[in-house]
């Protein structure tokens, strides 16, 4: 490989938290294999060929910086500016991140500061803020993909950059709950909308469009294939005119559960059609046990009644069938719920990770992100923006036990 030559590598970073496990993938373009800095010994043992792969695993404190008790500061409240950059007013909550640009007077941080803090507890007269890196105290492995090589004539300036920061900054991490407590996402009324009125409402009219990129929907896609066989009946929650199913797999039998009866009806894998609104009466109109996948694709932030469909789900779930969520960072504002917009991305799936732990009846708990693949240059936002959708999934297998529910 010419040294004037960039590598396009995926680097997937795997680590456990308690009770989940975790998968962050981040594709990079424009990798120097002979300038860039690689973690450990991955460098020296990815070969430069398409292909190729390297592994590594990492003690806590190497691949991120050690923990140290230090860098957790007993904050008082006139350090905490409770807006961000002119935003709503904020109130600290326990297991919660926020830009450590909202504090005062603690060293490491300033004003202009994005990067998370988390808040490990609160008293009346203080809060105690952890400025350490959210992996700093977990064991990770570190696998490096080297996709293609492209070619340059020449190598002008450019940068060095360290590919451990790269994979490790602003999210791994914070979908993780504290280790002694549940993370205090349900405060207030987490569950507010903009637009207040009935769902009947706002989903009376068609919208066949796409809410993601098409190289984000083609992602969706493939991690859905990792759970399907033929011949499975799937439940495709909070459905649409796309249920956005691999192709290959046939003999699906799909049903589609969602709010409008004319964006069902244009959806051709479905072989059944339900129209229901699951925030006024979050019951599945299915028998126990009915389906061997259920899926939700960027619709659990519209939820106003989680954690009793969730448990619905479980209940209509085989024993070790998957319900398998699949999200981003765009959504119908007048009805997302406040604590969805709340929250750092990487926050959302620890969030419906905590909706799987509330409802009970589901094991093997897991979230997986996706980032830095190129958006289609046919894409209308192109143009804006040079990286797809990310992409953001959490899944967990239902209980041998049996699961009742209000059914």
């Amino acid at each position: 490989m010419d040294k004037a030559s960039t590598a396009r590598i995926e680097l997937a970073l795997s680590w456990e938290s308690p009770g989940a496990a975790h998968l962050d993938r981040l594709f990079l373009s424009k990798v120097n294999l002979w300038r860039d800095l690689f973690p450990g010994t991955l460098g020296e043992s990815l070969a430069a060929e398409p292909g190729a792969r390297a592994a590594q695993r990492f003690g806590p404190g190497e691949l991120v910086p050690e923990h140290v008790k230090e860098n957790v500061h007993c904050v008082r409240p006139e350090q905490f500016q409770a807006r961000w950059r002119g935003g709503a007013p904020v109130e600290p909550h326990v297991g919660r991140f926020y830009p450590r640009g909202m504090l005062r007077g603690i060293p490491g941080t300033f004003p202009q500061d994005r990067r998370p803090f988390r808040v490990v507890d609160t008293s009346s007269e203080a809060l105690f803020a952890d400025l350490n890196h959210p992996l700093s105290v977990c064991p990770v492995a570190l696998e490096a993909t080297l996709i293609g090589i492209d070619p340059q004539r020449e190598e002008r300036g450019g940068r060095c950059a360290d590919l451990a920061e790269e994979v490790t900054l602003n999210g791994p991490g914070m979908q993780a709950a504290l280790a002694w407590r549940d993370t205090d996402f349900l405060a207030g009324e987490p569950f507010a909308r903009e637009d207040s009125r009935d769902d009947a409402v706002f989903y009376g009219e068609p919208r066949l469009v796409n809410h993601l990129d098409a190289t984000a929907l083609t992602q969706v896609s493939a991690l859905y294939g990792r759970f399907l066989r033929p011949g499975m009946r799937v439940l495709d929650l909070m459905s649409s005119w796309n249920s956005h199913l691999p192709e290959d797999i046939e003999g699906l039998e799909v049903t589609g559960l969602g709010m409008n009866r004319e964006e069902l009806a244009c959806n051709p894998r479905l072989a059944e059609r339900v129209v229901q609104d699951i925030n006024s009466r979050p019951v599945l109109p299915f028998d126990d046990e009915a389906f061997d996948l259920v899926l939700c694709t960027v619709s659990v932030e519209y939820l106003t009644r989680p954690v009793e469909v969730f448990r619905e789900a479980a209940r209509v779930l085989r024993p070790g069938s998957a319900f398998v969520l699949t999200f981003s960072e765009r959504w119908f504002p007048p009805k997302v719920v406040r604590i969805w917009t709340e929250l750092h991305p990487f926050e959302r799936m620890g969030l419906v990770l905590h909706y799987f732990r509330q409802a009970g009846g589901f094991r093997q708990l897991r979230s997986e992100s996706l980032r830095g693949l190129d958006r289609p240059a046919e894409d209308k936002y192109a143009v804006t923006l040079a990286f797809s959708d990310p992409v953001y999934a959490v899944w967990g297998l239902r209980t041998p036990q049996p699961v009742t529910g209000a059914h």
